[in-house]
């Protein structure tokens, strides 16, 4: 369990729409803001750089091939310029980031959460496991070697990306490391508003809520909101605004027996929540219902994880030829 308090911040802000360079200067001045204000680990929204690609949802595939080149162009490597800004906003703050962006890596994307150290080193960057509904038409899946937490000196953090918290298997294994603080990455939720329950917010903040009380960890859950900006790129039409509304900032914080532990914002309002992660509401969680621990049966049912990489090539080395062996000492060359 935590070995400490830690102070926390969830951030509630639109990106700069497909634009990672100006995007990651808006990441900079939140992390250089939530540093100042005594946080020690920030946590940003889903794909927040370079933003998540709504045309998805509002288009046919068709249309939505349009944003692919600028898309990609504007997901960021690992190992870019964009990650290297990053990273040293971590270290001049001294706080854990934990980001979420779209993963460029050759001709695909994929939805990553990187861990910046306060040291400024990126100590953990993952994937998105199952990428959902029509985002399978933009990015790629993550690998059981991606779930994971982090080691801080405080305590484990881990990180899951939006219905990644409605994967019952993929939580569990997450609790089973020990998670204390969990960063649970959201994109918006005012798509579909009153036509599709399952995309807003009562369930999806219900999914975070959940999370913290099963797992009995802290989940710091940012959230991103769609305002003007993203309104003018992605909506049209009047049948689009309505599809896509202004506003869905929903970020949370959440102890683990349940408690909001801080003041939301409005959800058309950016900023950023703070809270306090005081171990000894964890102690007290874990006391009534342990998962992992005195409240489970592994008798009954057990977890498989497989933490082994999945990759397309694997080179192996070729096989050794067959070698005739000379005996040329001394006494064999005079015979």
């Amino acid at each position: 369990m935590l070995s400490r308090t830690v102070n926390v911040a969830a951030v509630q802000a639109e990106p700069i729409w497909f634009d990672m360079d100006a995007t990651t200067d808006k990441v900079v001045s939140l992390i250089g803001e939530a540093a100042r204000n005594g946080a020690e680990l920030i946590a940003f929204p889903e794909t927040f750089i370079p933003g998540y690609p709504w045309h998805i949802w509002l288009d046919s595939p068709a249309a939505g091939m349009a944003h692919v080149p600028t898309y990609l162009a504007n997901s960021p490597t690992i190992d870019g310029p964009q990650m290297a800004k990053v990273a040293d906003a971590a270290r001049s703050g001294e706080i854990t980031v934990v980001l979420g962006h779209s993963e460029r890596d050759g001709g695909s994307v994929y939805m990553g959460q990187a861990v910046f150290d306060p040291s400024g080193a990126m100590i953990k960057a993952r994937r998105k496991l199952k990428p959902t509904h029509v985002e399978r038409s933009v990015f790629g899946e993550g690998d059981g070697s991606d779930l994971d937490v982090v080691d801080m000196e405080y305590g484990k953090v881990g990180a899951l990306c939006c219905w990644e918290h409605l994967q019952p298997l993929s939580k569990y294994a997450m609790y089973s490391m020990g998670e204390d603080i969990h960063c649970a990455a959201w994109p918006s939720f005012s798509l579909y508003r009153g036509a599709a329950q399952a995309l807003g917010p009562e369930v999806n903040n219900a999914a975070s809520l959940m999370y913290a009380v099963e797992g009995q960890c802290f989940v710091v859950a940012p959230c991103a909101v769609v305002l003007d900006a993203g309104q003018e790129l992605f909506c049209d039409t009047e049948t689009k605004k309505a599809l896509l509304g202004r506003g869905g900032g929903f970020a949370r914080i959440y102890g683990p027996e349940g408690t909001m532990l801080a003041e939301p914002l409005a959800e058309d309002e950016e900023g950023i929540l703070y809270a306090d992660c005081d171990p000894a509401l964890q102690a007290i969680a874990k006391s009534a219902a342990d998962p992992i621990g005195h409240y489970s049966r592994p008798d009954v049912t057990q977890l498989l994880l497989n933490r082994e990489p999945q990759r397309p090539v694997v080179a192996e080395a070729p096989p050794a030829a067959d070698v005739t062996v000379v005996d040329v000492t001394e006494e064999s060359v005079e015979a």
